[in-house]
């Protein structure tokens, strides 16, 4: 097959070429275009008349969250939206048969309410990121029920596709199109960069784990299961649908800690701190502006579980491919290898 990836250069799409490039043609669409051990050609954005006829499209390009939050609400939407829009029409126009979409859990809650983390839940993102995620994924929906595919008048304004009755939309069935939304928890491998290397930059600084008393558990993905799961969508005839990717276990915390000194050859320092004593400081934090602040250390002993049940019963398995254990432990070899 010919399949065009946008974003192709970045973390995800680079791991992908390695796995689809010896069975399939592939194309990308980039803000950077370097020519790629495995794909053809790369044009940019404005070149989209010259990309050939091809059969899928993966969109992967987007503006990634920033846990800084120095990114203005209008960069959000303007990329998050606006190239969704832009490759979704072009899709609609095409001969391609096939569009996956990278969204992400963070489109339907920042924080998980009850046990996990389902399908079912409605979405109600509390961050910019979040929300554009979830604008896009409207706007491919909205698309798809509108029978003459025209496109519509878009304003990129921050709350211009959250609204209530559009939550709930299903795709349509367009034959012989497939549409299929991917709602990523973090995803991890060799070449990611993120949370992960900065927690793996403090246990080989052999500096302590000061939350161990705090025993949160939370989803990943394998980038092995991501490859897995787009080869599947490509070569296989699966339904359209909405669907929520992660691994089958969860890692905790203090897991991850334990994986990553053991990568490293070295002991885990892992502290079990009084917790009503690290929420005082965290609370003195909020008034001292200190590093630990109450929402610091929400964000760094909540749980947040994601179901992939949706996915295996549409890709008709029982388990995915990579244990969680095995997945993050390959991740953190490859984090060791480039110390």
């Amino acid at each position: 097959m010919r399949i065009l990836i946008t974003g192709i250069h970045g973390f995800v799409g680079g791991n992908l070429v390695r796995t689809l490039y010896k069975d399939h043609e592939l194309y990308g669409l980039d803000i950077v275009y370097p020519e790629a051990a495995g794909v053809t050609t790369t044009f940019n954005w404005e070149e989209m008349d010259s990309v050939p006829r091809v059969e899928a499209i993966i969109h992967l390009a987007g503006k990634a969250h920033d846990t800084r939050n120095t990114t203005g609400s209008q960069s959000y939407f303007d990329i998050n939206i606006g190239l969704t829009i832009k490759i979704f029409d072009f899709f609609l126009q095409s001969d391609a048969e096939k569009f996956i979409f990278f969204s992400s859990v963070k489109a339907i809650a920042d924080t998980v309410a009850g046990d996990i983390l389902s399908e079912k839940e409605i979405p109600k993102p509390q961050t910019l990121y979040g929300q554009s995620k979830l604008a896009a994924e409207q706007y491919i929906l909205s698309r798809l029920n509108d029978n003459d595919h025209h496109s519509p008048t878009i304003t990129l304004q921050p709350n211009d596709y959250l609204k209530p009755e559009t939550c709930n939309l299903k795709p349509a069935t367009l034959n012989p199109k497939k549409v299929y939304i991917l709602r990523p928890c973090m995803i991890h491998g060799p070449g990611n960069k993120g949370n992960l290397n900065l927690l793996f930059s403090l246990v080989q600084k052999n500096i302590p784990w000061p939350l161990g008393n705090f025993e949160n558990h939370r989803s990943f993905c394998s980038i092995d299961n991501v490859n897995f799961i787009i080869q599947q969508l490509i070569e296989k005839n699966i339904p359209s649908g909405i669907f929520q990717v992660a691994d089958d276990q969860f890692l905790s915390t203090n897991q991850l800690v334990t994986l990553m000194a053991e990568s490293l050859g070295k002991k885990a320092h892992i502290w079990n701190l009084n917790q009503k004593l690290i929420r005082k400081f965290a609370k003195a934090g909020d008034l001292l502006h200190l590093p630990l602040n109450t929402e610091r250390l929400k964000k760094l002993t909540e749980s947040y579980l994601v179901s992939n049940q949706k996915l295996k019963n549409a890709l008709g398995i029982e388990e995915m491919p990579i244990n969680a254990i095995d997945g993050m432990k390959k991740t953190l070899n490859s984090f060791r290898e480039n110390i």
